[in-house]
């Protein structure tokens, strides 16, 4: 086709969506530019060479992975500046989710080099649209940190999330992640659980982070998983902000509201708003309490 061989401009990064397990969910934008390019950078050139072969696609790869990013990065901004063009693929889904490709991409606008994205597969998006959990707001937070300090920090943060929670976990780590969600989550939390998505064996397991981790510690888990988990519910932020005001005595959580230069009569309002009283009980009770 013409098109197929008209010659992508020069001087910019394409960032290249790749399939997440169907390679039919490649878009004809993707192979056109992954043709036409002068190079194609590719995390895994092992793997990608897999997906070039089977749309017989002779542009030829260098690799740009997590422990050359930096200085490769700023071989490819070189290359980029002098005219060619280039496009970024991952070992599966959208560059730069999850991946070394974002630290390209800063380098590029850093340097002036345009930088366009060809939409696609992202596994955080599907699994996320076939969760059944509230979409409207969700946060991602890809794989874990390794680190022990780091990774008890980000799930302390999570458990007070509002959000819907999207996680990536390897199989062979996904027992030891989800105790440890269940542990600050609770088990009763409602996750979907993504396998295989887009392949022949999908499936978006539904459950409790209680139920998913009985069945997990009986069944080998397979294939990459995207762990789509329920945010905390406004009511159980409701609950335990009730419960720790309920701990403090009445002159202890007017004085929450009087530290700040509000009336003592505003101060009651708040304070019975907060503990879900009325008012009048709040004076009732400061009254009994000066007695």
């Amino acid at each position: 086709m013409e098109e197929e061989k008209k010659k992508a401009e020069p001087g910019k990064l394409y960032l290249c969506a790749t399939p997440i397990g169907n390679l039919d969910d490649i878009t004809l934008r993707v192979l056109d530019t992954l043709k036409a390019v002068d190079l194609i950078a590719a995390e895994d050139t092992r793997h990608s060479i897999k997906l070039l072969n089977h749309f017989d696609i002779k542009t030829p790869m260098t690799s740009y992975h997590e422990y050359n990013k930096f200085d490769k990065a700023r071989y490819l901004v070189e290359q980029l500046k002098g005219g060619a063009s280039i496009a970024l693929v991952t070992d599966a889904g959208t560059p730069g989710i999850s991946d070394p490709g974002e630290e390209l991409v800063r380098q590029c606008h850093e340097a002036g080099v345009p930088v366009t994205s060809l939409p696609g597969p992202a596994a955080c998006v599907t699994a996320l649209t076939v969760s059944g959990l509230p979409t409207r707001r969700f946060c991602f937070e890809a794989f874990l940190p390794a680190d022990k300090k780091e990774r008890q920090w980000i799930l302390e943060e999570l458990s007070r999330e509002t959000r819907t929670i999207i996680l990536y976990e390897a199989p062979h780590h996904l027992v030891k992640t989800l105790k440890e969600l269940a542990a600050v989550l609770g088990g009763d939390r409602k996750i979907t659980l993504c396998r295989e998505l887009t392949k022949r064996y999908e499936e978006a397991y539904r459950a409790t982070l209680k139920e998913a981790l009985e069945r997990f510690e009986q069944e080998e888990p397979r294939g990459e998983c995207v762990i789509v988990a329920d945010g905390k519910s406004i009511r159980e932020i409701r609950q335990e902000q009730q419960k720790s005001w309920e701990e403090l005595s009445l002159e202890e959580h007017m004085a929450v509201y009087e530290d700040q230069g509000i009336s003592r009569k505003e101060a009651m309002k708040l304070v019975a708003k907060d503990r879900g009283v009325a008012k009048r009980d709040i004076y009732q009770g400061l009254v009994a309490e000066e007695k």
